[in-house]
């Protein structure tokens, strides 16, 4: 269908606007909690394509995504996965939150990462087949890291995929530590560069 000037101008218009919120948003959280929001910016639609894209979603029946923010990545895993897919986010921040389960209603929206092992429960599942993070690690003390990491592992299936972006390698030895790498991807057309750490699940069988 053909669209007028007029209404063009006004979707443009009203897609910058949004996109100047959700970054004013962002670089407002991080100024209050910079070690747990970790950057000036929300992921860029490159590094968002990058993370989502190194998952066969056609085998996918359940993920969780940690640490969604203002839904910049999670736009995409609602684009790319099946209709019945189990999604499950989560995100600390109260604002972001409530933004979360106003715009995804469909899925399960949760504050706290650290507990994903409950909320399955809480769901009524087993094992996810993906979990995708953006959560940044490395601001976290090593206690947390561990426990966040031990949640992740216990959550997946054999062969399960975690992918992480991060914005050095310094995660790269803790990580592989506990799962196989698959790959490390550099994205530097994002704000800062990121490193996106494509992680298998070993199996325990």
């Amino acid at each position: 269908m053909m669209m007028k000037n007029g209404e063009g101008e006004t979707l443009m218009t009203s897609s910058v606007s949004e996109l100047i919120q959700e970054k004013a948003l962002f670089f407002y959280k991080f100024l209050r909690s910079p070690r747990q929001v970790g950057s000036v910016t929300p992921s860029s639609k490159i590094l968002a394509k990058a993370m989502v894209g190194s998952v066969s979603w056609d085998e996918v029946n359940s993920v969780a995504e940690l640490g969604a923010g203002t839904g910049a990545i999670t736009k995409y895993i609602q684009t790319a996965a099946n209709a019945d897919t189990r999604v499950l986010l989560f995100e600390k921040d109260p604002a972001l939150y409530r933004e979360l389960r106003f715009q995804y209603a469909q899925y399960g929206c949760y504050r706290d990462a650290c507990r994903l092992q409950y909320v399955m429960g809480q769901e009524k599942l087993e094992q996810l087949d993906c979990v995708i993070s953006g959560l940044p690690f490395f601001n976290f003390s090593q206690t947390v890291r561990n426990h966040l990491l031990d949640e992740i592992i216990a959550s997946l299936k054999d062969g399960g995929l975690f992918i992480a972006f991060q914005y050095s390698r310094q995660m790269k030895k803790q990580l592989a530590e506990r799962f196989d790498i698959d790959e490390i991807k550099f994205v530097p057309l994002n704000v800062p560069p990121a490193f996106v750490y494509v992680c298998r699940k070993r199996g325990t069988h």
